[in-house]
């Protein structure tokens, strides 16, 4: 997955802030299993992308008010 902008997650209404998070985290999450069985490597980016990007719609989520 492409890394998330934070101008267009600006853009984003409340549920569809939502929405992407759970997206991302249940990206993170099968990120995670995949790596644990050695099928990519624990150094590839991917989960610190995905990581990241969760961070990036929580703060977006922050600053518009919008509980979680």
């Amino acid at each position: 997955m492409p890394q998330v902008k934070t101008r267009a997650l600006r853009e984003l209404d409340p549920e569809q802030l939502r929405d992407r998070l759970f997206e991302l985290r249940g990206e993170l999450s099968k990120l995670k299993t995949t790596a644990a069985r050695g099928m990519i490597q624990k150094n590839s980016g991917k989960i610190r992308r995905a990581r990241k990007s969760i961070a990036r719609v929580l703060t977006v989520m922050k600053q518009k008010g919008v509980a979680e």
